[in-house]
């Protein structure tokens, strides 16, 4: 990718493409357990949390007009207690994996994170996915528990492992 891409916080704009991101996700493979693609106005709700609390964010990875990819940080649950722990994710537009655009995603997210209070990190990964266990390795997440079989995508069942960054 020879484009410069700027790092910046999502705005609504972004939304289509963002979406169209993550159906790809949906619908190719079976990192997410959505199995139905969304249409922009189904995530209309979903974008707007990012605006509830400064502790969920989603930046995004812009190259001229085009979103590349996005990063996010999220409730890990809804219940009060939790609040001081996220759940964080990262989606690549498909073309960019390995490119070192995850990795720039998650440095900016997680520097933000830094500043707020959160206190523990979440990524859960569907499995295999060596490409997300070594982006998570890389940032000082450290392996939980494995959940065997837990979701079924595809026809098949499929484990996931959770990782938890402590700050």
């Amino acid at each position: 990718m020879s484009e410069i891409v700027i790092i910046r916080r999502g705005v609504v704009e972004d939304l289509p493409q963002i979406v169209d991101i993550y159906n790809y996700y949906v619908t190719e493979t079976h990192i997410t357990f959505d199995v139905e693609p969304f249409a922009v106005a189904e995530r209309v709700e979903w974008f707007e949390d990012f605006s509830t609390h400064e502790r969920y964010q989603l930046f995004v990875a812009v190259a001229g007009n085009k979103v590349r990819g996005y990063a996010h940080a999220r409730a890990l649950k809804p219940k009060a207690a939790y609040e001081t722990s996220v759940e964080v994710s990262v989606y690549l537009a498909p073309d960019v994996e390995m490119r070192g655009l995850g990795s720039r995603l998650y440095r900016a997210l997680l520097a933000y994170l830094k500043k707020v209070d959160v206190h523990r990190a979440y990524g859960v990964i569907a499995l295999p996915n060596e490409a997300s266990i070594g982006l998570h390795l890389k940032f000082g997440f450290e392996a939980l528990h494995l959940q065997s079989e837990v979701g079924r995508k595809f026809g098949r069942y499929i484990d996931v492992q959770w990782f938890e960054k402590k700050f």
